[in-house]
């Protein structure tokens, strides 16, 4: 049975007719053509599809959209101010992290959800977060190092 959720995606209002078995993944790709964020597993198990639903984490490919109704989202097209990237993504690039690019936007995603909830986070912290998160590319290190380059720039800009 069709229904209408109203949610926000990165500051914008947004009304979409879904089944009800639809999940997040889907609405933001398939009906409001944000396609940053990537579908790798379907399961939960890659990392590649996080989002941000009212400041937490959220694996979008098994997010019921329903869900949605009153929330707020916030995808990798959310991050950046025009061509300015945000702190974070800056910072897994001059770290070497990004490599094809697949898995980074969910990184990106769940990076900001961490560091904006509490920034001074530890280092196993870190590590933590990014172990829910699979890259063929890079190797975890070079994640690593953007991860805490990225605390250090936001840290910086907040003065």
């Amino acid at each position: 049975m069709a229904q209408t959720i109203t949610f926000t995606v990165n500051g914008s209002a947004k009304s979409v007719e879904i089944e009800g078995w639809e999940k997040l993944i889907d609405v933001l790709r398939d009906r409001l053509n944000l396609t940053g964020t990537k579908r790798g597993c379907d399961d939960a198990s890659c990392g590649a599809c996080v989002v941000v639903v009212d400041g937490e984490a959220a694996r979008s490919c098994v997010y019921l959209a329903k869900k949605l109704d009153g929330k707020s989202v916030v995808t990798i097209e959310g991050m950046s101010n025009g061509t300015a990237l945000h702190p974070i993504q800056e910072a897994l690039i001059e770290a070497g992290a990004v490599q094809c690019g697949y898995c980074i936007p969910g990184i990106v995603m769940a990076l900001y959800a961490l560091f904006t909830r509490k920034l001074d986070v530890s280092e196993d912290e870190i590590l933590e977060e990014l172990s829910h998160h699979l890259c063929r590319c890079t190797g975890y290190e070079a994640i690593l190092e953007g991860a805490r380059l990225a605390q250090k720039k936001m840290a910086e800009r907040r003065g």
